[in-house]
């Protein structure tokens, strides 16, 4: 094969992407290859991605919708913004995941279920590894999709405690009465009193099983610390507060499935390939925001450059870790996210005003709101853009300077000081970006016949990192 992807589930979209390009791709995956039971929120244009990159029709896509709602974020009643295409679809996994199989193997691809990755091995073409011919898969290249507790993940990071988690738990049940609208991001509590503080958020959405069947997750960002609670503490928390929340009464709801996770987040993301010949995306790589959870909207947003990416790199014979660190460079967009996180998390020993996160939060939706879709779209789908970052925050800090000062004493010099160098990069990648596509590099590059395979690759990918990296991909 041409490249081998690991981890089904998401990577299947990936792979079907690349065999339309051409190549010759198989996917491992260690259990049948299936989707959850649970939908998957994403916007319509995150969906309509997989028709830009070729791998759906419009008309394939909308059959796997399952439900379409109106979502609301709404601060502790300090601020309530109705959002329009913002997370408001939920498609059925299993359906897509079928969709992409079929597509997949209509271009001669091979999808290897039950079949767990117990190895890797990069070597030269010429070399044998004895390896029997029945329990080895050879490719030209290894996708790492395997998720946030990817096994080469582990060995890349060498056990490296995260730089913060965000910590989910929740249910589906039946028997909710007002089940219409959903919740993007929601707040009803300060900050919680105990020793671990925490702030505690929720979403909400109704599920497409039944007219009552409805979805609410409670959610928050920690740093990954022995003290912290753990998850089961935090499911008491949410028997206890989600009837509050959603106004009705344990008793009164079948309770179908419980839901929880761990998303680890780390710093230093994208991760920077660490083998020659192997590559991590989507959760494995980190590309997604600290303060998302990741998954099936992290990898529609980059599957097109991911696609043109790693067909060029194995083309060029660009897959020695040099050349495919290009593909997962530097984001300053990325980066300066990290403050968010830190802002919206408590750390041992500090005492911040109770109200101090859903106070900060409210005045980003008020200005947001505001200033338009330009700049709460984006931001709501983990976008980072110079322009409206600088607009929200000077209009935050317009309506209620008194709250400035607080909150830079909770996020503290080092971690500020951080996050300016990444704005002030991501201001220079938007000019970079804005100065390439006035002169039309892309097409120059594509053109120039004096550049070798390898050349041309290298600057596609310097492209790539301004465009993605300033948020420029994204359009209205």
């Amino acid at each position: 094969f041409d490249v081998v992807v690991c981890g089904g589930t998401l990577g299947i979209f990936a792979a079907a992407a690349l065999a339309l390009r051409g190549l010759r791709v198989a996917v491992l995956e260690r259990g049948p290859l299936r989707g959850r039971a649970q939908e998957w929120n994403i916007s319509r244009k995150e969906l309509l991605e997989l028709e830009s990159v070729g791998v759906a029709t419009r008309e394939e896509l909308e059959a796997c919708v399952a439900i379409e709602v109106r979502k609301l974020c709404s601060i502790s009643g300090l601020s309530e913004v109705w959002t329009r295409d913002i997370l408001n679809l939920g498609v059925s996994p299993n359906a897509l995941v079928g969709l992409m199989r079929r597509k997949l193997e209509e271009q001669g691809g091979v999808v290897l279920e039950r079949t767990a990755l117990e190895g890797v091995a990069a070597r030269r073409d010429d070399d044998d590894d004895g390896s029997p011919a029945a329990a080895t898969v050879t490719a030209r290249l290894v996708v790492d999709c395997m998720g946030h507790f990817s096994p080469i993940v582990r060995q890349v990071r060498r056990g490296a405690k995260p730089d913060g988690v965000c910590l989910v738990v929740g249910t589906m049940g039946s028997g909710f009465t007002n089940n219409t609208t959903a919740d993007v991001i929601l707040t009803s509590t300060p900050l919680q009193p105990e020793d671990a503080k925490a702030q505690y958020f929720w979403e909400a959405f109704p599920a497409a099983s039944g007219p009552t069947d409805r979805t609410t997750y409670m959610f928050t960002y920690l740093t990954a610390d022995d003290y912290r609670p753990p998850l089961a503490a935090m499911m008491e928390d949410y028997w206890r507060l989600m009837p509050q929340y959603q106004g009705v009464r344990l008793e009164d709801i079948t309770f179908k499935r419980v839901l929880f996770g761990m998303f680890p987040t780390f710093k230093d993301t994208p991760l920077r390939p660490a083998y020659d010949r192997v590559i991590q995306i989507g959760d494995a790589s980190g590309l997604q925001s600290p303060l998302s959870f990741g998954g099936f909207g992290a990898l529609t947003r980059h599957l097109a450059r991911l696609t043109a990416a790693l067909t060029e790199a194995v083309e060029a014979d660009a897959l020695d870790r040099g050349s495919l660190s290009l593909v997962q460079s530097y984001n300053p967009g990325l980066s300066s996210s990290w403050m968010m996180q830190k802002a919206m998390s408590v750390r041992r020993g500090e005492q911040p005003p109770p109200d101090l996160i859903n106070r900060m939060l409210a005045g980003n939706f008020k200005a947001m709101e505001r200033l338009g879709d330009p700049v709460m779209k984006p931001f709501l789908q983990d976008v980072v853009q110079f322009g409206p970052m600088m607009r929200t925050m000077a209009a935050q800090i317009l309506t209620d300077p008194a709250s400035i000062p607080s909150l830079i004493r909770h996020v503290g010099p080092a971690p500020l000081l951080e996050w300016l160098s990444h704005m002030a990069n991501l201001a220079a990648y938007t000019a970079l970006h804005g100065a390439a596509s006035m002169a039309d590099l892309r097409t120059a590059v594509s053109g120039a016949a004096v550049l070798t395979p390898r050349e041309r690759f290298a600057l596609n990918r310097l492209l790539d990192a301004w465009e993605y990296g300033s948020g420029m991909d994204y359009k209205l």
